[in-house]
């Protein structure tokens, strides 16, 4: 198949171009600058230039070829304070797919989150749903929920649509995310910290491991198809934080309540989130067997100090 990626240069998404061409399939990537044009064109990927508001050149591009993979996100943007305007980019973008895509029974695959769907408890495939009827009237997080909802419902319009709800942590070596963010947080104060008693858990996934979920459901995710990229379940962040904590040769400790958004900066409204997942679901659906390591055993890693 020939799959149109957005996103194709980033973290994720150079991971899954990769998966993509080595499985046989060709790949054609949005790219918003030279630099990830450059980046695609040496990964053998055929370059469509613009960007998430180029909504005719994405919809051009989703009729040329047999599938669409949507990673990107304004996260530019969404991090420096205006989520609800990377939000609505991202709907305005989906629904231009959308346009071009009903009854062709093409498949298109989005990638939607898992931290924070159901806190406290251990979110299945099928937890977290009925957000659609919220529509682009939905504020902050629960846009992207809808937007995700939005998608699934596609199924029912000739879309072999399907979601992967990514771990809040796609590590490896070379992860600038949130891994990599509490470590240099880390050493910056002086100290491995964590929230309250540190037993909340989050969910973990090697991007390798994620990239083979994304050529599973674009080759064969029934449609309406709610996956889980989640490798590990539930790690406890105090067991993060001490891993860490060990490899920089600091103090690890609980920070006081008073002082999470100090400490972590603009991690504290959600460092504290206790979301473990299941993915036992998408495994039995698609056959994905996470093979990379797991998160602790990647901590435990260099790279991630150098």
């Amino acid at each position: 198949m020939k799959i149109f990626i957005t996103g194709a240069s980033g973290w994720i998404g150079s991971a899954v171009v990769q998966e993509l061409l080595e499985a046989g399939h060709s790949v054609a990537g949005l790219a918003r600058s030279n630099k990830s044009a450059e980046t695609l064109r040496t990964a053998g990927v055929e370059v469509v230039g613009g960007n998430l508001d180029d909504l005719e050149i994405l919809k051009q591009a989703a009729a040329s070829s047999d599938g669409v993979i949507h990673l990107a996100f304004k996260h530019d943007i969404a991090f420096s304070g205006d989520f609800q305007g990377a939000a609505d980019a991202d709907r305005k973008a989906v629904e231009a797919f959308a346009e071009v895509l009903k009854g062709t029974d093409k498949p298109f695959v989005i990638a939607s989150g898992l931290l924070g769907l159901s806190p406290g408890k251990i979110v299945t495939e099928n937890d977290g749903h009925g957000n659609e009827g919220l529509g682009v009237a939905a504020q902050g997080p629960a846009a992207r929920l809808a937007t995700a909802e939005f998608v699934l419902s596609l199924a029912s319009q000739g879309v072999r649509s399907s979601i992967v709800r990514l771990a809040p942590t796609n590590h490896g070596d070379g992860d600038n995310g949130f891994m990599a963010t509490i470590v240099q947080t880390a050493r910056d104060k002086g100290v491995a910290g964590y929230v309250g008693d540190g037993s909340n858990r989050w969910p973990a996934v090697h991007r390798l491991d994620s990239a083979h979920l994304f050529r599973l459901a674009i080759e064969k995710a029934p449609a309406g198809s709610t996956l889980h990229a989640a490798a590990d379940e539930g790690v406890p962040m105090r067991e993060i934080a001490e891993v860490i904590g060990k490899h920089l040769d600091i103090p690890v400790s609980s920070i006081a309540s008073e002082d999470v958004a100090k400490h972590f900066s603009w991690m504290a409204s959600f460092i504290g989130l206790d979301s473990p997942a299941s993915s036992q679901l998408t495994r039995e659906l698609l056959g994905w067997n996470p093979k990379q390591v797991g998160l602790i055993e990647d901590l435990e890693q260099e790279h991630y100090y150098q």
